[in-house]
């Protein structure tokens, strides 16, 4: 029996910038093996901002957990951390600067995916996550059935010699 391949992946990390690089690859290698290669650089540019989000913000540690999930034609990337401050889509630190290189990670999720939202999670601890609608499966053509003309018998199943 062939079975449908796992649509579901889960990594527990610690939100520095050396692993945020390891886990953008293990999303795009998940993404690949799904077949939805048109989905990786948005997914990688999604989970890149929500884990910089926690090395930057997270108290009281820098834990989290990535989840990436397909179900029906909707990617969801998450991220769970411990700290239970909900962040809010605002302006850049240094609103007046507009080449400033931080401040913008929410507002980039936002751009970016169909959907975004945070939820808390437990007692403490909240979960920020992304939708990004799959690209349609092509679907596999069917053979056209032929109808055959001039046929005189009523197959080889009913021939006498054949039925006992």
């Amino acid at each position: 029996m062939i079975s449908e391949p796992s649509r579901y992946c889960t990594v527990e990390l610690q939100a520095l910038p050396s692993r945020i690089g390891q886990v953008r690859r293990i999303v795009s290698a998940h993404l690949r093996h799904w077949q939805l290669d048109a989905l990786i650089d948005l997914a990688a540019l999604g989970v890149t901002e929500l884990l910089t989000n926690v090395h930057r913000h997270a108290e009281p540690d820098k834990t989290c957990t990535v989840e990436v999930e397909l179900l029906l034609d909707r990617l969801t990337v998450s991220v769970r951390d411990h700290d239970p401050r909900i962040p809010n889509l605002g302006e850049p630190a240094d609103h007046d600067d507009d080449f400033a290189t931080s401040g913008r990670g929410l507002a980039i999720i936002e751009a970016m995916s169909e959907s975004w939202g945070v939820r808390p999670h437990g007692d403490s601890g909240k979960v920020v996550w992304f939708t990004l609608q799959a690209p349609p499966t092509p679907v596999a053509e069917t053979p056209h059935s032929h109808v055959v003309y001039g046929a005189t018998t009523a197959g080889p199943l009913n021939s006498p010699a054949l039925v006992r």
